[in-house]
């Protein structure tokens, strides 16, 4: 009995190496043996502008300074900037308040723009806080949104768009954040260009903290395309 079995062990090996052998020596002599669907799978897509296509922007329901509710649908058809802040932040906020008020006044003529400014300390930033942040701000846009709702909803946001956020007592003001800014293309989806090596960036620096090829410094020490390079590809996507 162990004779047989032996004999039909061996038996099904030579038919398995008949069959299947050449076909994995072919395959090895093409180089196919090590590709894998990760190696194969696609960048991005780039559209017209050159600027990466990285899918849809998390969805979202919040309330403005004006006590009104914004949806990412009511942004359809406009080219936007968001982040994430909150009016008390004695840091990095200030920074990227003034950067974004150059953006702002670049494209304050355009109704096709808007700004995004969502806080991370809802509990404070009610919508008559975020008015008075506005006006003590200088903003005069219909076209900026300062946004509020509820922290859990908020901080489960921002992990949606893969920016930074925390609450920490120890830290200045109570709370992290990243110094970011997302770039939203009139189909709602995330936009960005690509660093020297052609990986997408996925977001700009909101801080102006510059390195020998004009690159920002993020809040983690992490050079990214910042002021400047946004703007250029803001109006990129307002002509696509």
């Amino acid at each position: 009995m162990k004779n047989k079995s032996y004999i039909g062990i061996s038996l099904v090996i030579l038919v398995f190496g008949i069959i299947f052998i050449p076909e994995i020596v072919k395959r090895y002599q093409n180089s196919e043996i090590v590709k894998s669907d990760r190696l194969n799978r696609p960048l991005p897509a780039q559209k017209k502008s050159g600027l990466v296509d990285m899918g849809d922007a998390p969805s979202f329901s919040l309330t403005t300074q004006d006590n009104q509710t914004l949806n990412n649908t009511d942004l359809l058809g406009k080219v936007y900037v968001l982040e994430f802040f909150f009016s008390t932040c004695p840091t990095i906020c200030p920074i990227m308040n003034e950067n974004m008020k150059i953006i702002e006044k670049k494209f304050s003529d355009n109704k096709d723009f808007a700004i995004v400014s969502i806080t991370i300390n809802p509990k404070y930033d009610t919508p008559e806080v975020l008015k008075s942040h506005a006006e003590h701000l200088g903003i005069t846009s219909k076209n900026w949104y300062f946004l509020t709702g509820t922290q859990d909803y908020i901080h489960a946001l921002a992990k949606r768009f893969n920016l930074y956020v925390d609450e920490n007592k120890e830290a200045a003001g109570g709370f992290e954040h990243s110094g970011l800014f997302a770039l939203i293309d009139k189909e709602g989806k995330i936009r960005c260009r690509t660093d020297k090596f052609g990986n997408p960036i996925l977001y700009y620096s909101g801080l102006n903290y510059l390195d020998e090829d004009g690159f920002e410094e993020d809040a983690f020490g992490e050079f990214k395309p910042g002021i400047d390079n946004i703007i250029e590809d803001i109006e990129k996507l307002l002509n696509e």
